[in-house]
């Protein structure tokens, strides 16, 4: 059987969810201050770069259409029968870009996987985020992806691209909604890694 949280009265409920929404609040307002500090990261000018998209070669530049700014997920390329996991289920929650392209920013998914492959996986994904191959490029390496996957955030200032944001790793994790709502339930993710008290259910992240 599995474990259950314990069961106490209202007023202790109340008390306990007091003491966690003071560090709730704690926690953000930490994020508030990360926000600021991001906010004001200088940046660095970024190389020009020529993909291949289903629509024929794609600059890095044009990957902006007519934002300025520019949110660009690096999916690993994993084999040419296999599929990164941990980034088609990111790619799975990506939504709503038109909400971002309101504030400015526009969106794109590149690999080093083929072209070919990356349309065959969209196409069976039923995906209609933009994407391009960098295949043959040296971009995932000159943004430090290390054959991994990473987002970045650029900024073009008329026809110079700038570098402004990279993340990786848990930093990619902390914006797919379906982990963050599971962190709110009480099995949180159900992954092994996490610290749950005794009789959580629990197995591999990928398993």
């Amino acid at each position: 059987m599995t474990a259950l949280p314990t069961v106490v009265p209202a007023e202790d409920w109340e008390k306990a969810r007091a003491e966690l929404l003071t560090a709730e609040k704690e926690a953000t307002r930490a994020l508030d201050r990360l926000a600021a500090q991001r906010r004001r990261l200088p940046m660095v000018r970024f190389g020009e770069y020529t993909f291949e998209s289903p629509s024929g070669p794609v600059t890095l530049l044009e990957l902006f259409g007519d934002q300025q700014q520019l949110a660009l997920y690096q999916f690993m390329h994993t084999g040419p029968d296999h599929f990164c996991p941990g980034c088609t289920n990111f790619t799975n929650q990506v939504t709503d870009l038109e909400g971002l392209a309101r504030d400015g920013m526009a969106w794109a998914t590149v690999s080093d996987m083929p072209l070919d492959q990356m349309s065959g996986y969209w196409k069976q994904q039923g995906w209609t985020v933009p994407f391009a191959s960098s295949a043959g490029t040296t971009f995932s390496a000159d943004c430090g992806a290390g054959g991994g996957f990473l987002l970045n955030v650029f900024l073009r200032d008329g026809d110079t691209v700038y570098r402004t944001y990279s993340t990786g790793q848990r930093g990619v994790d902390r914006l797919m909604f379906v982990p963050n709502i599971l962190d709110l339930a009480p099995y949180g993710r159900q992954e092994e890694w996490e610290d749950s008290p005794a009789g959580w259910p629990q197995h591999p992240t990928y398993g």
